[in-house]
């Protein structure tokens, strides 16, 4: 077997030498699991046999789309994105394609700025976890682009965009009925933004089941902080000095729980036994806390390829209407929620 009359070898000449179809091949050179084993490995032999080279800048200009998706998310240094980001790599690379990454640390200009960028560089599609301070003008801006745009984990208000995110309330929800079946009537919910949607949806499931117990949710235990592990220090200080102390916490996120683990040791206290905690995430440090987190798990692997998954049906399907997917959250008892302690 040759090459063709101009000496470049062809998908049709690696066809022909397979014993395939052009299309099959085309497959195989973008890594597609659709092409069973046995058939990938007899184009591949042809690819080597004939010295085949892939052009894939060309392959790009001749598609409607590339094979590139952009990632965009808003704190890739904080664990539950990075696991989020995975889940989402992993499902892209599954299909064949390649995920262009870029992280916004909470800041929206920026976040405009790399989507522009990933736009002109010719990106299929984006998922997005919206940095805090999105507004409804920036996602006008994104629809109004008429590509693919999926958003994970959070949402921008008012937004005309496809989305996969948990179901925060029904979360925060299960893990307030749970310290109140446990004798805690202080509870505080430590960490969030007014900034974020999200934060809205815990504490609109927290106050749900002080409420389904006939508890008035006090104002001074809803205390914000940043969503990180300082930030969890700060607000486990700042309940202790309440004059009436909470006696459990649920918190905005585990890496807050963190921060309020931390806290609870520097001050002498003993997670699960003086002052219960329960986290929201499940990321992988969460079992491996001294005592291990209770934490509501979202499954951020899982939320990934979801996300993952609704973007390239768009992409296959642009004329269908974006749509939201909600997923159930799971509640994980582990050694920092316990029984509330005694009064003295």
């Amino acid at each position: 077997m040759t090459a063709n009359r101009s000496g470049r070898v062809t998908v049709t000449d690696l066809a022909r030498a397979a014993g395939v179809s052009r299309s099959t091949v085309s497959l195989v050179l973008r890594d597609s699991p659709l092409v069973k084993r046995e058939t990938r490995a007899k184009v591949e032999v042809a690819i080597e046999r004939l010295g085949y080279v892939y052009n894939r800048s060309a392959a790009n200009l001749r598609r409607s789309a590339s094979d590139l998706v952009a990632l965009v998310i808003n704190d890739l240094t904080n664990p539950f994105f990075a696991e989020l980001a995975v889940g989402l790599e992993e499902a892209l690379a599954d299909a064949g394609f390649v995920a262009l990454m870029a992280n916004t640390s909470e800041d929206p200009a920026r976040q405009r700025q790399v989507m522009t960028t990933m736009r002109e560089h010719g990106a299929a599609g984006f998922i997005l976890c919206p940095a805090m301070g999105s507004d409804a003008g920036q996602a006008a801006a994104l629809a109004d682009w008429r590509a693919p745009v999926i958003q994970v984990m959070r949402r921008i208000p008012g937004a005309r965009l496809g989305a996969v995110v948990p179901d925060n309330t029904l979360g925060a929800r299960m893990a307030t009925e749970r310290l109140l079946a446990l004798g805690h009537r202080r509870i505080a919910f430590l960490g969030g933004s007014d900034a974020t949607v999200v934060t809205a949806e815990r504490v609109a499931g927290y106050r749900a089941a002080l409420a389904g117990a006939g508890q008035a949710p006090a104002p001074e235990l809803i205390i914000q902080a940043p969503l990180n592990r300082g930030g969890g220090v700060k607000a486990l200080r700042a309940a202790l000095a309440l004059e009436q102390a909470p006696t459990a916490a649920l918190c905005f996120s585990d890496v807050v729980a963190f921060g309020v683990l931390d806290a609870l040791h520097a001050a002498g206290l003993a997670a699960g036994e003086d002052f219960s905690v329960v986290g929201f995430d499940d990321v992988a440090g969460a079992r491996y806390t001294l005592p291990p987190l209770s934490t509501v798990a979202v499954h951020p692997r899982e939320l990934g390829r979801r996300a993952a998954t609704a973007l390239l049906r768009r992409v296959a399907h642009p004329e269908e209407p974006a749509e939201e997917e909600i997923v159930a959250p799971s509640l994980v008892v582990r050694g920092t929620c316990g029984p509330a302690p005694a009064e003295v």
